[in-house]
């Protein structure tokens, strides 16, 4: 068991994490089911998916429980309970809630339970989402302080692994579950708990750095890339030949082959490298090891970390003395700061008009007349893009900081513009349009979550990231109620009461979501400005410290 006590071992764990955890992004797949058993009208439907963004983006407790359970004070103060503290406590929580609220969803569409009302539907579906807030801090957290001086790298691996879930669980349902989504949310509720369960053990964090650690991560970046490009043939072979159900389950398990042998073999053999070097290092007894205690990344220095006079002069709490500076910011005192709300607003337009894309491209697709296994291919491919999105705006942020000096919350404000674009393409309608528009969609929102990670990381600290992150990302729910339902959701059912609908409440032609698409497009644009707002007040942080001390 000692073998498996690794920081390389605890990435993979985490990775197989992510890829369990993804149900909330094939909501489109179920999202039928819940409106025709229910008997839910468009609007109804948007507020389940609004508890859906609510329960997902509102961790601030998951940030504060990991807080709690891995801070070296508590553990040394809790005597013989210090085995129930670490990540894997945090990964627990989130399993059980995770089977408890998907059970609950996949008995009401089974008739199991009295059909219930929309807020008891809408709670069910925000204990369900609400346990991947758990799992994703803990997974996220630990990888970031594993790889202290890669935080972009490992951020945008690790949030690009949990985008690619949806595509995989999409796989699960074509091959299992195909025509049948109520099993599919039994399947839901019993799948990503049982991992959890059985890997949580394994999230552990480790204070050691190796000279090896960017080729090893890189290597997981290769295969994760691997895997998406096998997942591309898969979809769009589905769209071009009819499968026989023997060629799914082959495709099927030759996926699962790669999602588990290809991060063992690379986490073994790094291992492997980091003892040799360890064996090295002793037997020769020489100061100045490859692989030594540094839990800190070497090269990085926290925004209120600045002197006084190398900061902006923005509150109270920046202005202070060094005296005065503390080592990480605590919630209460991120909050105080400008550039926290800057952040906020900024992800309300990115991920708030992201997610009312994503939310209702089933209903998109149906009134443009795609068929279903177009639309079921679109929410695939969404989750793809959403991977590369997540995995290559942590990774190129990275390289361009390195090099060029470029900070972070550039790539947020030109990634929101080129959401904006997404946006337009997807109200404009023409032929074939929603597969353009989701390529922009996907991969623009999925970038805003591992760029949101680093830049928090590097403003505020990483003692606090779970509690600070979960604080930011409660902007995507309120955007998404905004967006989602005020907008998106109202103007359709009102299209479809006009006239253009059927006894199903639906709505078919362009006008169903033209105007507000235009809408969503314009605030996802005063997003990127908000976002060029933050890169001003933070650019003399990013060259002061990080390009100075990196030249």
């Amino acid at each position: 068991m000692e073998g498996l006590n690794s920081k390389w071992i605890a990435t993979v764990a985490s990775i197989w994490i992510q890829c369990s955890i993804g149900g909330t992004f094939t909501f489109s797949i179920y999202s039928s089911t819940l409106k025709s058993t229910q008997n839910y009208d468009q609007s109804m439907v948007s507020s389940v998916s609004l508890f859906k963004e609510i329960g997902g983006c509102t961790g601030v407790l998951a940030g504060v429980f990991y807080s709690f359970v891995t801070l070296d004070r508590h553990r040394r103060n809790a005597g013989r309970l210090r085995c129930f503290y670490g990540p894997w406590v945090v990964i627990f929580t989130g399993a059980i809630l995770s089977f408890v609220g998907y059970f609950f969803m996949w008995a009401s569409v089974v008739g199991l339970i009295h059909r219930p009302p929309v807020a008891l539907m809408c709670l069910f579906m925000f204990t369900a989402v609400h346990s991947t807030s758990f799992s994703i801090t803990a997974s996220l957290v630990t990888g970031l302080r594993n790889f202290p001086a890669h935080v972009g790298t490992i951020a945008g691996l690790l949030e690009g692994y949990l985008g690619l879930s949806g595509a995989i669980l999409i796989q699960v349902y074509n091959t299992l579950f195909q025509g049948n989504p109520s099993n599919y949310l039994l399947f839901l509720a019993v799948f990503p708990t049982s991992v959890s369960l059985l890997l949580m053990y394994f999230v552990r964090i480790h204070d050691t750095n190796s000279e090896d650690d960017k080729k090893h991560l890189n290597a997981l970046s290769i295969a994760a890339l691997i895997m998406v490009a096998y997942l591309m043939i898969l979809i769009i072979s589905d769209n071009i030949f009819t499968m026989a159900s023997w060629v799914r389950i082959v495709t099927f398990l030759f996926l699962l082959l790669l999602l588990i042998a290809t991060p063992l073999g690379i986490a073994f053999k790094a291992q492997m490298d980091d003892t040799k070097r360890l064996s090295l290092t002793f037997s020769s007894e020489r100061s100045n090891s490859s692989l030594v205690y540094d839990p800190k990344p070497p090269i990085l220095a926290a925004y209120h970390e600045l002197p006084p006079g190398d900061t902006c002069k923005e509150n109270d709490h920046d202005s202070t003395s060094d005296g005065d500076l503390q080592k990480d910011m605590t919630l209460q005192q991120a909050i105080c700061t400008i550039n926290f709300w800057l952040l906020f607003i900024a992800m309300i337009c990115g991920l708030g008009t992201g997610m009312a894309a994503i939310d209702n491209i089933s209903q998109v697709g149906g009134s443009l007349g795609y068929t279903t296994i177009e639309i079921n291919s679109l929410v695939a491919l969404l989750c793809i893009w959403n991977f590369l999105g997540r995995f290559i705006s942590g990774y190129v942020s990275d390289i361009f900081m390195r090099s060029r000096g470029l900070a972070r919350p550039l790539f947020i404000a030109i990634t929101q513009a080129a959401l904006s674009v997404g946006h337009i393409v997807i109200a404009s309608g023409f032929p074939k349009n929603l597969y353009v528009g989701t390529i922009l969609v996907g991969a623009c929102y999925g970038s805003q979550w591992p760029l949101l990670t680093t830049i928090i990381s590097e403003i505020f600290g990483v003692t606090h990231l779970g509690t600070i992150f979960n604080a930011i990302i409660i902007a995507s729910p309120i955007g998404s109620y905004i967006f989602s339902v005020r907008i998106v959701g109202y103007i359709y059912d009102k299209a479809a009461a006009s006239g253009g609908g059927d006894q199903d409440n639906s709505c078919y032609g362009t006008h169903c979501f033209m105007t507000s698409f235009l809408i969503v497009a314009f605030f996802a644009l005063c997003g990127s400005i908000v976002a060029l707002l933050l890169l001003f007040r933070t650019k003399k942080f990013y060259e002061q410290v990080f390009i100075t001390r990196l030249r």
